[in-house]
């Protein structure tokens, strides 16, 4: 049972169709390809990596594009003949596309691979005229302190 109903959702909501279409794919492909294994780590409040093990793969064989709300890894597979005669094969050398779904305004900083880990440092960068801002009731400016009336009268003595 991989299906989700959210029709009950839909039907009280308006402007979450983008939402709902991908948590019903993501339920559709969660059983289906788990390569290369990855992990999702946020690292403060604006800032995220994605690290996926991808063993046997060069900068040249991984190719990463992000697209608005869309970020892709994909790596091709090499055609590398063995010397020798292969007696087991239990490393996988097949090529592998990976999709992830990003927020809004979640842009890459930073992509490396280091010892088969290929890490992407991803920052949530929200414009100013969408960051929330405080309002003043009636338009009015902000109240000042009032001084005290002792202070006054001192003042002008």
């Amino acid at each position: 049972m991989n299906r989700i109903d959210l029709t009950p959702y839909r039907r009280s909501t308006v402007g979450f169709d983008r939402l709902f279409d991908l948590l019903e794919s993501q339920a559709r492909n969660s059983s289906s390809e788990n390569y290369p294994p990855f992990n999702i780590e946020r690292r403060d409040e604006d800032s995220y990596r994605i690290t996926l093990a991808v063993a046997g793969f060069r900068n040249g064989d991984l190719d990463i594009v992000a697209q608005q709300n869309l970020l892709t890894v994909q790596g091709r597979k090499r055609d590398d003949q063995p010397e020798g005669e292969m007696l087991h094969v239990g490393i996988a050398n097949r090529g592998f596309e990976r999709r992830f779904e990003l927020a809004d305004f979640v842009r890459v900083a930073n992509a490396d691979l280091a010892d088969g880990m290929l890490t992407i440092d991803l920052v949530r960068e929200v414009p100013e005229a969408m960051k929330p801002k405080k309002i003043a009731i009636g338009g009015k400016a902000a109240l000042e302190v009032v001084k005290d009336d002792e202070e006054d009268s001192a003042a002008a003595a």
